[in-house]
This record gives structure tokens, C-alpha cells and sequence, in this order.
């Protein structure tokens, strides 16, 4: 078997590894990036613990279909680059959405939630979804709120009483 076969393989399992391990994919057409905004993107990535890799198409179908994911070929065609989000399910959908917002380059081909693909409308829908730690002190003030106006009023009774 020659080197490259073997090289392929290799590069193949390490693509199944990263889709089993990330919870959400996004596919993004990045033709006519710049350097300069590629690497802002990237360190954006690395700070939200976003894996984002550019592929041979042919490899990463042949990961997906190993992996029993089938339907990618339309999106597999041209520039395109995934995006793993390992920690969480919006963050890589919301970093490319900034970044679209800023440079016009990018374009969502399309994702992949818990398994399932998902059309470009739906991670845009994604990328609006405020994250884990917003949504949590969103739900701490909700619960504290109907305490604290109830310390309010016995203190106003107090007060008068």
C-alpha cells in the first residue's frame, strides 16, 4: 500500500474523530478571505474551543459516509471549511455569523446538530441563541426576581407596621 493511501487513512479516521467528538458541524464556503481575517477568525475559533479545518472534500465525504452521515455531496463542492463545536452548540455558529457580519466573504453551506443536517436558515437561527453562561444569569434573575420583591414588600410592611 502505497504512502499516501496510508496517509489518507490516517487523515480520514482523525476527520471521524472530530465529528464524533463535536456536538454541532458547520460547513462555510470561505473563498476570498483574506489572511488577515482568516487568522481573526481562527483565534476567535480557538478561544471558544471551536476545531476549524479545512479538508479535502473527498476525505471528509468519505468520513461522513463511513460514519453513516450521507447527503453531504452538495455541500462538499468548491472551498469549504468545518467547523467543529466541541463545547457547545452555538458557538461556532455564532463566530461565523460575526464574521459574515464584518467581512460579507463567508457563506453557511450547512451543519450538522446531535446528528442530524441542518439547512443554512437553521445555524444562522443557531448563531442567535445567546450563550450557555447569558442564558444561565437569565434564569438566576429570573428566580431571584419574585424573591426579592417579596423582601421588598414585608420590608415596606415592616416600615409601616
Amino acid at each position: 500500500m502505497s504512502a499516501n493511501l496510508e496517509a489518507k487513512k490516517v487523515l480520514v479516521e482523525e476527520i471521524k474523530e472530530k465529528i464524533n467528538s463535536a456536538i454541532s458541524l458547520t460547513f462555510v464556503d470561505y473563498c476570498g478571505l483574506t489572511v488577515e481575517e482568516d487568522t481573526t477568525m481562527r483565534r476567535a475559533f480557538r478561544e471558544a474551543g471551536v476545531e476549524y479545518k479545512v479538508y479535502k472534500n473527498r476525505l471528509m465525504l468519505k468520513a461522513l459516509n463511513e460514519l453513516g452521515f450521507t447527503g453531504y455531496d452538495d455541500v462538499l463542492q468548491g472551498t469549504t471549511a468545518v467547523a467543529f463545536g466541541i463545547k457547545d452548540e452555538v458557538s461556532a455558529p455564532k463566530i461565523i455569523a460575526d464574521t459574515m457580519d464584518k467581512i460579507k466573504k463567508l457563506e453557511i453551506k450547512c451543519g450538522m446538530l446531535n446528528g442530524k443536517r441542518i439547512d443554512a436558515k437553521m445555524v444562522e437561527t443557531l448563531a442567535k441563541i445567546p450563550s450557555k453562561e447569558v442564558l444561565i444569569s437569565k434564569l438566576l434573575y429570573l428566580l431571584q426576581s419574585p424573591v426579592r420583591r417579596v423582601a421588598i414588600a414585608l420590608n415596606e410592611v415592616a416600615k409601616r407596621g
